[in-house]
């Protein structure tokens, strides 16, 4: 990727032991030129979270990228801490809050229950992105373009099933795309994941 469109992705996961598939999905994103991989846990173990320098890190960045376990249908808490921290008034929102103006976000997600039971017939009466709404109003407030989630479900027995290498050479599209594209994101508001949209996006710029 060659492109300027700067990638931030923001990695939250309490458990990385236990993890088979945020991991490998996070270690596959890292050592490309445009995109800085930040691990949440790993670098505020104690939830003291370094307001200015996420604020920086926010303002090099053309995407930000929340990537995480979905925990009891929201994020995991430091990155929800994150949220509450670092998107400051008079920085992310107000008057003069217009740092994020024109920047884009995304949540990349993994689901332990299939993609049935996140449906308004399912077992979890909601898809995703409506599970997700807040977020995607928060993106809203802040001016910034909101992508549906790229979701992994049934995520625990992706590994055994042999879904895992499908699902990070995906990513590694999606990153491709979203460095060298700015995705219009009014075709996608009913889109319940970017994972299929991504047949129209390949090839697509504006």
């Amino acid at each position: 990727m060659t492109t300027d469109r700067r990638i931030l992705i923001l990695f939250a996961h309490p458990s990385t032991d236990r993890s088979e598939v945020n991991v490998p999905l996070f270690t596959a994103s890292q050592g490309k030129p445009n995109v800085t991989c930040v691990d949440l846990y790993a670098e505020y173990p104690d939830f003291r979270i370094d307001i200015d320098r996420e604020q920086q890190r926010l303002t090099e960045h053309d995407v930000m990228i929340f990537m995480f376990p979905l925990y009891w249908y929201s994020t995991p808490s430091l990155l929800k801490e994150w949220q509450d921290l670092v998107l400051e008034y008079g920085f992310a929102y107000g008057r003069q809050g217009t740092a994020l103006h024109g920047k884009t976000l995304l949540c990349t997600v993994t689901a332990g229950g299939a993609e049935a039971a996140y449906q308004t017939d399912g077992y979890n009466h909601f898809t995703l992105r409506e599970l997700l709404r807040p977020i995607e109003q928060t993106a809203l407030l802040t001016g910034m373009r909101y992508l549906p989630p790229f979701a992994l479900f049934s995520a625990r027995t992706a590994p055994e099933e042999n879904r895992l290498s499908n699902h990070i050479a995906l990513w590694h599209q999606t990153l491709e795309i979203l460095s060298q594209q700015s995705i219009d994101t009014d075709p996608l508001a009913q889109t319940n994941t970017l994972n299929e949209a991504l047949p129209r996006l390949r090839g697509f710029s504006q």
